[in-house]
């Protein structure tokens, strides 16, 4: 069963059983991002969070790119667009990603085609990454005398140093394949043929939707917590999170559901639209 919400503009946002689409709608351009889709990024998120039916949430474009960054073309046009995202961008507030709009829910990025520049937040700030064997990332910022932050910083945590300097330095001289991220760990999953990355984005997030989402909403804020903070204060804070689930109707109903072997009836997690941003927000 697929459920459509609100009708967006440049975004397909649906519900697939257990499973949350977000879906970049600018095939023609690459899905670059233009001000309609700066806006309608954070209420989609929230939206699909928000909705008790969706377990899981799957991160991918239309058409043959998965995302290219901001369409500056578009942008220099609307000036009141540019400066909000210029001022944004230079106070650390972004709403772009799941991560940035504190977003408890896994969150699958599954990458086909090209991810280029700003399009890598939606690869550093996923849960889970799987691609099409044919898709490519490409970090350009510095073969158009831009910088190299946010996206590639948020990849250093997550994969080898090396990987990321090298695409950041490198520029547009170099496109990193989906076989040599998954080699560097910046993805977990290689999908062969690549028609095939829907199909097994909706699988995972049905696997992933079995789960206790309350039990994945603790784990997810202790694990991203454990990257803002140092290896003592984020298994203190970790403890914190596992604590908080103790006496959780989950707790019991888990054990029951596999002792007499049946699908657990976990309890739903309440709406948080109006949670305030962690610190350090990229």
């Amino acid at each position: 069963m697929t459920e459509s919400y609100a009708t967006y503009q440049t975004l397909i946002v649906e519900r697939r059983g257990p499973v949350g689409w977000l879906v970049f709608d600018r095939p023609d351009v690459g899905n670059a991002m233009d001000a309609t889709m700066l806006r309608e990024l954070e209420s989609a998120w929230r939206q699909l969070d928000d909705d008790p039916e969706v377990r899981a949430i799957v991160n991918t474009g239309e058409g043959r790119s998965f995302q290219t960054g901001l369409d500056v073309a578009q942008l220099a046009r609307d000036r009141d667009a540019l400066r909000e995202q210029s001022r944004r961008t230079r106070d650390a507030e972004l709403r772009l990603t799941a991560w940035h709009n504190r977003v408890r829910k896994p969150v699958i990025a599954a990458v086909n085609g090209l991810c280029a520049g700003g399009g890598l937040h939606f690869v550093a700030d996923a849960d889970i990454v799987i691609a099409a064997s044919d898709a490519q990332l490409l970090d350009p910022h510095v073969s158009l005398g831009q910088v190299s932050a946010y996206e590639t910083i948020g990849l250093v945590r997550k994969s080898p140093a090396e990987a990321s300097l090298r695409m950041a330095l490198v520029g547009s001289g170099e496109r990193l394949s989906a076989a040599r991220a998954h080699q560097l760990g910046i993805l977990s999953q290689l999908v062969d043929p690549p028609d095939a990355l829907r199909d097994a984005a909706q699988d995972l997030g049905e696997v992933i939707a079995r789960n206790s989402p309350a039990a994945m909403a603790a784990t997810k804020r202790a694990l991203w917590g454990a990257f803002e903070a140092g290896l003592t204060e984020a298994c203190r804070a970790g403890a914190a999170e596992l604590v908080s689930m103790w006496g959780h109707p989950d707790q019991t109903e888990g054990p029951l559901a596999f002792t007499e072997r049946r699908d657990a009836a976990w309890s739903p997690m309440e709406p948080l639209s109006t949670d305030p941003l962690p610190e350090g927000t990229r």
